[in-house]
C-alpha cells in the first residue's frame, strides 16, 4: 500500500481521537500509529512532538474553531462584553458537546484536578487573551501595583470560571445540557453584576469629596 505523501494538522487530530476513542488510551507509538494510518512516522514530528501535544492541540482548535464562529456574526463586535462572554460560552460548549465523548476521555479522570492538566495549557492562554481583549471595565486605581493585582484577579477567577464550568458540563445528565446553559447565563451575570464599578466608583467619589472638605460628623 503506497504510504501517504501529504497529511495535515487536522487529519492527525483526527486520527487521533478516532484511536482514542476505540481504544480507550494513547496509541502505544508514534510508529504504530503511522503504520495504521498509512503516512510517514517523520511527518508526524512535522506537526507535533507527542501525543501529550496533539492533546494540547485538540482543545486550541476547539477554541480557535469558537472564535471563528463568533467573528462570522456580524453583531458579534458590537456586543457589549457581558454579552460577548455569553455567546462565547454557548459556542464553546456547543463544539464541546459535538465532541464530548473524546472530551470526557480526556478530562473524566482528572476531573478533580483539572486546572493542572497540560492539555489544557494552550486553551488557558487563548481564553485569557480573549478576556483581555473584551475591554472588561476596570476600576481607575492610578497605582501600578494594585492594577496589576486587579488584572491578575480578573484574568485568574476567568479561568477559573471556565473550569468550574467544564466540571458542571461534564457531571450535566439534563436534556441537551440545558442545566449547563442556565449555569452558563447566571454565572455570567452574576460575575458581571459583581464586577459593576458603577456603585463603587460612587462611593469611592463620595469618600473623595469626604475627604476633601473635611467633613466633621461628630
Amino acid at each position: 500500500m503506497a504510504r501517504k505523501k501529504n497529511i495535515s494538522k487536522d487529519q492527525l487530530i483526527n486520527w487521533y481521537m478516532e484511536f482514542v476513542l476505540e481504544n480507550n488510551h494513547q496509541p502505544k507509538s508514534v510508529f504504530s500509529f503511522a503504520k495504521e494510518n498509512n503516512f510517514e512516522e517523520s511527518d508526524f514530528y512535522k506537526f507535533y512532538g507527542s501525543f501529550e501535544a496533539i492533546e494540547e492541540a485538540i482543545f486550541s482548535e476547539f477554541f480557535n474553531h469558537t472564535i471563528t464562529v463568533l467573528h462570522k456574526s456580524e453583531e458579534f463586535e458590537n456586543y457589549d462584553a457581558r454579552n460577548k462572554l455569553l455567546i462565547f460560552y454557548f459556542t464553546f460548549f456547543e463544539i464541546l458537546t459535538a465532541n464530548r465523548s473524546y472530551v470526557v476521555y480526556a478530562l473524566e479522570n482528572n476531573k478533580k484536578d483539572i486546572k493542572k492538566l497540560k492539555s489544557l495549557k494552550n486553551l488557558r492562554k487563548q481564553y485569557i487573551q480573549f478576556v483581555e481583549d473584551l475591554n472588561i471595565e476596570r476600576i481607575e486605581l492610578k497605582q501600578e501595583t494594585l492594577e496589576k493585582i486587579q488584572n491578575t484577579s480578573i484574568k485568574e477567577s476567568s479561568w477559573m470560571h471556565l473550569l468550574i464550568t467544564l466540571k458542571f458540563w461534564l457531571d450535566d445528565t439534563s436534556p441537551s445540557f440545558e442545566k449547563t446553559d442556565i449555569f452558563i447565563e447566571k454565572s455570567i451575570n452574576a460575575r458581571f453584576d459583581l464586577m459593576d464599578i458603577k456603585p463603587l466608583k460612587s462611593i469611592i467619589d463620595f469618600g473623595k469629596f469626604i475627604l476633601k472638605e473635611k467633613v466633621n460628623f461628630n
